[in-house]
């Protein structure tokens, strides 16, 4: 586990009305007191419309994120936010790659590798996710395809202090299935090692790679036991006061 401090990230997605924000930001800010979360970076990303809402609300600590962002400064692209709008907000994060871009919306590696470095020219850390399908993993090419998504954004010259690798298997998110703490630390192990391999092992050693995929409050801290393992991405959990028990996964253990 290194030096690296635990991470737990809260996509919130298409989800939220004023009320059960508020419920939401209540249970965050009375749940984490300071005598564990000191320990952990919590970063949420509620839907756009919300975002500095959430910001004036949060007491506790935790961060606040986009969950999304385009690959340019400004112009003509309706419906799109940029890097520096979010840090006009007083914003530092952003997730991009998620699984639902890639696959709902049709965002390339590419176009993800494009917009994850205009986010850090522009200040902003990235959560940066990748994982494979159910039929890519029965196929024997896991590695393959994390591999790819995450070759995409090397030889960039990429500040990796300020990115987080999210593994986020798309077969376990929201389905109720979850990596096996075996499956995820062993995939979390290959990333690791693909880092030392193709950028350097102080890069490999200490960026974080964090797990997303049906986690919960009952098996938080098993996955968060792995070695490699070095907090969540939390989607559904993220909406409910059990994500304070995910916070604490590691830090109250």
């Amino acid at each position: 586990m290194a030096d690296r401090r635990f991470f737990v990230g809260g996509n919130w997605k298409m989800n939220g009305d004023f009320k059960s924000i508020d419920g939401i930001i209540a249970f965050i800010n009375s749940g984490c007191d300071g005598s564990c979360c000191d320990k952990v970076d919590v970063v949420v990303a509620p839907p756009a419309p919300y975002i500095t809402y959430v910001k004036e609300k949060i007491n506790c600590g935790a961060q606040v994120a986009a969950q999304n962002c385009y690959k340019v400064a400004k112009g003509a692209f309706t419906g799109e936010i940029s890097p520096e709008m979010i840090k006009d907000l007083g914003l530092n994060w952003v997730i991009l790659g998620h699984s639902e871009r890639r696959h709902v919306f049709g965002e390339t590696d590419q176009l993800i590798a494009d917009k994850t470095m205009h986010a850090l020219e522009a200040g902003i850390n990235v959560i940066f996710c990748i994982g494979e399908k159910l039929e890519e993993r029965e196929a024997g090419k896991t590695k393959e395809v994390n591999f790819r998504q995450l070759e995409a954004i090397f030889g960039k010259n990429v500040d990796w202090s300020r990115i987080v690798i999210a593994y986020e298997p798309v077969w376990a998110i929201g389905t109720g299935v979850t990596a096996s703490p075996e499956q995820a630390q062993e995939v979390h192990g290959w990333l690791r090692e693909f880092l030392k391999e193709k950028v350097s092992e102080q890069v490999a050693a200490s960026t974080r790679i964090i797990y997303g995929g049906s986690v919960t409050a009952e098996n938080c801290r098993e996955l968060g036991s792995q070695s490699d393992i070095d907090g969540f991405l939390v989607g559904g959990a993220s909406l409910k006061p059990d994500f304070v028990q995910i916070i604490k996964a590691r830090s109250c253990c």
